[in-house]
């Protein structure tokens, strides 16, 4: 099944940011475009703000003026239903209630031809559920696009239950003729990225409600150590608090409550006072014209150890060896069968974030994960009140004079970086052994539609098949609540790699 030809009508319902933005895709691909709302006047404003938008890519040379005319002289408002008739495509993008998409499609199926293809750009709700007020169901499909449609490329196609082949076919096929990148998923709640997003959002908001670190430190973490492009919450609060926290408790409904979708309380009060980000001028951060810029914590200065004793070869954090060498400290190799470890001259260890807490060893303090280590300019350390002041101290020189800032936080099990990453990689394996989304569309979505700097399972062929499984296993028995508990799928997935290596652990 090809893509709908560019000659066909394509029709976009509901004339929103949303609306907007993929009928302009469908317009600057080639496509005849009917917009059509059912406010009076809105489809014209909207053809309008379109015709905006054209003029400034023509201003910026990203569209000739030739081609404006022409994308300009096939948008036409409707106003009716009547006229998307003879359409080949009509996408829904209405109010995200069920009783309104599905009686707009029942509408739609009265005025269409039985070989139109019906979408709905729906990111909470259920696509079955939608379809299953039609008479034929079959030609209902998900189209989800991400905001700004036209910037963002990620397009995931949603097939339902009862959505045919061909159907989703052809809007895939479709998707990629516009320009798109389309990911293949079933029907389930939050779809690839709302779904496997969710730990993003939720670990940080559990390490700042366990008074961990506060939400700049978090943030500053997540983007100088993790690589991520925006913290977690500096990203509702450009989102929206009350738009991500929505979509957050849709998906842990969806799932019938299932603790490891669990929405914050911390993000539930800031809903419920108002402060619901940038575009209230207060979230988590304060966004008035005089507010002071939260700053994270960094450490003061401390002096470099002598040496270190490497036991074993630290695993994912491997590359810190040639590191500190680089650094001109002398490193001692002592090979360990289980050690993944920096011994300091105080005695003390230093260890990568493994699920465990510092309170549990004589001396140890935890690093996170980073992304690179070599380009990473913040470390996160974590301590217990019982650590040795001078292994802290330590801890912090040796990374100040790898050229890193350093952030010491609360001794939060698995930390910041490495309990984001272990839960997101999970979440992604329990995806793809029931069906969602094959590994590779998972990647790129996650990639594409959330700015990752990895997909999941990159990020798990390069930190090891047995990595997440290990930390989330600790971190369960840590917090027995299940919500750290590995999947099954992450558990056969370690476990294959053992009987693969002969273990008969």
């Amino acid at each position: 099944m090809t893509a709908i030809d560019l000659s066909s009508p394509v029709a976009v319902v509901g004339t929103g940011t949303m609306g907007q933005g993929i009928a302009q895709v469908a317009l600057v691909a080639g496509h005849p475009v009917r917009l059509y709302d059912t406010v009076p006047g809105r489809a014209q404003d909207a053809a309008d703000a379109i015709g905006a938008r054209l003029d400034r890519l023509v201003e910026k040379d990203r569209l000739t003026a030739a081609d404006r005319d022409a994308a300009r002289a096939r948008l036409r408002p409707a106003e009716a239903l009547a006229d998307l008739a003879d359409c080949a495509l009509v996408v829904e993008a209405v109010l995200e209630r069920l009783d309104v998409k599905q009686e707009l499609f029942r509408e739609l199926e009265g005025v269409v031809g039985e070989d139109c293809l019906l979408a709905t750009n729906t990111s909470s709700l259920s696509v079955t559920a939608i379809g299953g007020a039609l008479a034929n169901p079959g030609r209902l499909v998900g189209l989800h696009f991400f905001n700004p449609a036209p910037l963002l490329p990620l397009v995931e196609v949603v097939s339902g239950f009862a959505t045919d082949v061909t159907s989703a076919t052809r809007a895939y096929e479709t998707a990629r003729a516009w320009g798109k990148t389309p990911v293949a998923c079933a029907d389930t709640p939050g779809f690839i990225v709302n779904r496997i997003a969710r730990p993003f959002y939720a670990e940080a908001f559990a390490v700042y409600e366990a008074q961990g670190a506060d939400p700049a430190t978090i943030d500053a973490v997540l983007r100088e150590c993790g690589g991520f492009r925006m913290g977690a919450f500096e990203l509702t609060d450009l989102i929206g608090q009350d738009v991500n926290e929505s979509v957050t408790h849709s998906v842990w409904q969806s799932f019938f409550q299932d603790v490891r979708f669990a929405p914050s309380l911390a993000q539930r009060r800031l809903v419920e006072s108002g402060r619901l980000g940038r575009k209230s001028g207060h979230g988590w951060y304060d966004y008035a014209a005089d507010a002071e810029s939260a700053e994270p914590h960094t450490a003061e200065k401390a002096a470099q150890p002598a040496y270190v004793v490497a036991e074993g070869d630290l695993g994912p954090a491997s590359e810190l060896l040639a590191l500190i060498r680089e650094a001109g400290i002398p490193v001692r190799e002592e090979d360990e069968d289980h050690g993944t470890r920096l011994v300091l001259p105080s005695g003390g260890q230093l260890a990568l974030a493994d699920g465990q807490t510092s309170v549990e060893f004589r001396d140890v303090v935890y690093f996170d994960l980073a992304l690179d280590y070599r380009r990473a300019t913040r470390i996160a350390l974590s301590a217990s009140q019982d650590t040795s002041p001078g292994t802290l101290t330590e801890a912090i020189g040796l990374f100040q004079a790898l050229g890193k800032d350093v952030s010491v936080i609360g001794d939060i099990p698995g930390m910041i970086v490495a309990r984001t990453v272990a839960r997101v990689v999970d979440l992604a394996h329990d995806a793809v052994a029931k069906g969602v989304a094959t590994e590779e569309d998972i990647d790129t979505a996650m990639r594409l539609g959330v700015n990752y700097p990895l997909g999941p399972f990159e990020w798990s062929r390069r930190l090891g098949r047995n990595w997440a499984y290990a930390l989330l296993d600790d971190l369960h028995l840590r917090d027995p609540s299940g919500r750290y508990a590995p999947s099954l799928a992450l558990y056969r997935h370690a476990y294959a790699s053992d009987k693969r290596e002969g273990s008969t652990s």
